[in-house]
């Protein structure tokens, strides 16, 4: 079975998320697969760097939706969905659980083995958006150095190059999106993803304008919020991008 989309494939570039940018000026409109042995200049969310050595997968997905920003803002969470199935099915059996933690990182045994990076690329008068859906698996390198725990799929029996990862990651994220259905189906896609949610029912601490909010992770809002029950019985949402959440 093909790719959902046209393939791209460069030995090195910047990064396939900018790449997509400057393909969407020209016109390109999806779907199109970029994908890259070695990025130079790879991203993840909030402009940290992510680490592109060879041997990883290094992609971004690029298609065109109808719908409004906050539908754009629900494609991560189809995009967890995605990578954790995938690394499900490259992985042995007897592996460690798959949790994702908010709003999309996908953790092996509670390390970091991905990045997904959404942006909106274009956009027409008529409602119809694309985007630029960006996703790094680390399949036999995993960064040093970072602030939380980060593994690779290899650590953990996972026997799987990055094209192999990328025809699994392509079948997983068609039967996601076909869920989710430009946000038609996003009740489906949260419940699937609260299902696999680490810290559900903990409690977290955030940082909102210098100060701290303390509350349990008790759902996750329709524009992918994550919602809090304060000690006082109300409910705040948490927008990733504002804050930093850590568990208290």
């Amino acid at each position: 079975m093909g790719l959902a989309g046209r393939l791209l494939h460069f030995e090195a570039i910047d990064s396939t998320n900018a790449e997509a940018h400057r393909l969407a000026k020209e016109g390109e409109r999806g779907p199109l697969w970029i994908i890259a042995d070695l990025q130079s200049q790879g991203r993840g969310r909030l402009g940290r760097h992510w680490v592109s050595e060879p041997g990883n997968l290094y992609a971004t997905f690029i298609f065109t939706l109808t719908g409004t920003a906050l539908t754009a803002s629900q494609i991560g969470f189809v995009a967890a969905l995605a990578i954790r199935d995938t690394a499900l099915a490259v992985l042995p059996r007897g592996a460690p659980s798959i949790g994702i933690k908010w709003p999309n990182d996908v953790q092996l045994a509670g390390a970091k083995f991905s990045g997904i990076l959404p942006e909106t690329v274009a956009q027409s008068a008529d409602g119809r958006i694309t985007v630029a859906l960006g996703m790094g698996l680390n399949i036999v390198h995993a960064p040093e150095g970072t602030p939380y725990p980060v593994t690779a799929l290899v650590r953990h029996g996972a026997r799987v190059t990055p094209r192999e990862g990328l025809d699994q990651l392509d079948r997983f994220l068609t039967h996601w999106l076909s869920v989710w259905r430009e946000g038609k189906g996003f009740a489906e896609i949260r419940k699937a993803w609260l299902a696999h949610a680490a810290g559900l029912g903990q409690e977290f601490q955030a940082t909102i304008n210098q100060t701290d909010v303390r509350g349990t992770f008790a759902d996750l809002g329709d524009d992918g919020a994550m919602i809090l029950a304060l000690p006082d019985g109300s409910l705040r949402p948490i927008h990733s991008g504002e804050v930093q959440v850590r568990r208290s």
